[in-house]
């Protein structure tokens, strides 16, 4: 039903040896700026090459089109949380702070107190195998999130082919309440709007549930609510009860680099945090032959609806009827 992690390198690894792509690739560069030239009509891109350890080489690039296809999740997030600097185990002097991407698997920890921050789907997975491998773990749920089983999630993928959103959404939360039942009593709120909807208007994806909620409901994962601030090894929650850790996992998403980077002018088209202006599906094209794939917050079909009509426009300017 859902295309596996191996099943996905497998497909990226076909498409890049039937296309023969590998000669245009460049792997290990750090785009350090982008600018449009009026007087040439074409993009400048400054890149730093890093394959050369302890050198960095500058690389100079140059195109009539320019395709912005850094991702939704390009630069991990950590948010800015007082006292956070201090943070220190009890029982090694020194306590771990990571981000998602640096989290491997759940056997370091075994015994320990992790705390996670984040209810997204990263973080409610990485807090289930945290328990999975008998760590005493706590998961942060700061705001309301709709949770769904994998088959709901089909469920209302197809009928969204045929159904309005309002009543797939109506459906979607009738079942979860059916299958889970009333998880406010756990600490988990749900938003007034529904998961689809809130899924195309805001790129919120529901916690697609693989078993933490019977984790939570049978006391092995805690919920507490968002941190105040941090003492030591001591967190400080919302609600004025505070906890000691041994290690803190940041589920706390990405942010956009393209505001470093890409030099737009006053007629830009993306905003500050790096998400086109223009809404979906007139998103994709900017001016002076400006483009981006996969900033929709559409996922892969919009990332593939993207690279599908910015390959259609540039083919009518090359090659026009």
């Amino acid at each position: 039903m859902f295309v596996s992690r191996a099943q996905f390198i497998e497909y990226l690894d076909h498409y890049v040896s039937h296309f023969n792509i590998v000669p245009s690739i460049r792997y290990q560069r750090s785009v350090e700026s982008a600018s449009y030239d009026e007087a040439t009509n074409m993009w400048n891109v400054k890149a730093s090459n890093l394959l050369s350890p302890g050198r960095v080489i500058e690389e100079y690039y140059s195109g009539r089109f320019l395709v912005v296809a850094s991702g939704e999740t390009s630069n991990p997030f950590t948010p800015d949380i007082r006292g956070l600097s201090s943070f220190c185990s009890s029982a090694t002097g020194t306590g771990e702070v990571i981000h998602s991407t640096q989290y491997k698997n759940g056997k370091p920890y075994g015994g320990k107190n992790v705390l996670v921050v984040g209810s997204g789907n990263s973080g409610m997975e990485i807090a289930l195998d945290l328990a999975n491998h008998a760590a005493k773990t706590s998961l942060v749920i700061r705001s309301p999130v709709h949770v769904l089983s994998r088959e709901m999630v089909y469920l209302g993928l197809v009928l969204l082919r045929y159904v309005p959103c309002g009543g797939v959404d109506t459906l979607m939360v009738m079942l979860s309440r059916l299958v889970y039942g009333d998880l406010s009593k756990y600490g988990i709120h749900k938003p007034r709007e529904g998961p689809f909807f809130m899924k195309a208007a805001y790129g919120k994806y529901p916690v697609i549930d693989a078993g933490t909620c019977e984790k939570i409901k049978s006391g092995q994962i805690q919920v507490l609510p968002g941190i105040e601030s941090i003492r030591g090894n001591e967190v400080i929650f919302e609600n004025g009860h505070s906890h000691h850790f041994d290690s803190i996992v940041f589920c706390t998403g990405f942010k956009r680099s393209t505001n470093v980077w890409l030099k737009q002018g006053d007629d830009s088209m993306l905003n500050d945090d790096g998400i086109p202006k223009q809404s979906y599906p007139n998103h994709w094209k900017g001016k002076n032959g400006l483009y981006c794939v996969g900033l929709s917050r559409k996922g892969l079909y919009g990332a593939a609806a993207d690279a599908q009509n910015i390959a259609d426009h540039i083919n009518s300017i090359l090659s026009p009827r």
